[in-house]
């Protein structure tokens, strides 16, 4: 998939995010911890990123973008509620990743109609296809 440094990356900015409200739950962080072990990085390095800044290191396919985007929306909808605060940051970071923010805005529009705010990957993939630059 990708390079150490893309995965430590997307764990980092998947960390800023759940430290918007001021502290990162118990439950952002198993799920932080999960998506660790799908990249391959090990608890310890995850936790030294708590502490460290790592380079941004951005992704090149859009699908890993999209993927990206969508790890988010679940980070921040994964504690049942996400503040004006987290969906800028969402927006900001769709922006970063060079996602349309037309499809970024309409997933974040419609995630209310699913339960647990949840939108299913391939709901969310035709709205970036109906958006494709």
């Amino acid at each position: 998939m990708n390079t150490k440094r893309e995965k430590l990356s997307l764990l980092a900015d998947m960390i800023a995010l759940a430290r918007i409200d001021g502290a990162v739950k118990e439950i952002e962080y198993r799920f932080l911890l999960s998506v660790a072990r799908q990249l391959e990085i090990s608890k310890d390095t995850l936790d030294d990123l708590f502490t460290h800044e790592v380079e941004n290191v951005p992704l090149k396919p859009e699908s890993e973008r999209i993927v990206q985007f969508h790890r988010l929306v679940l980070l921040m909808n994964i504690d049942h509620s996400s503040s004006p605060e987290e969906m800028e940051k969402i927006k900001q970071f769709g922006l970063r990743m060079g996602l349309n923010p037309v499809a970024t805005n309409r997933v974040l529009e419609i995630m209310h109609r699913y339960p647990d705010n949840v939108v299913p990957p391939d709901v969310l993939i035709d709205i970036f296809r109906t958006h494709y630059n």
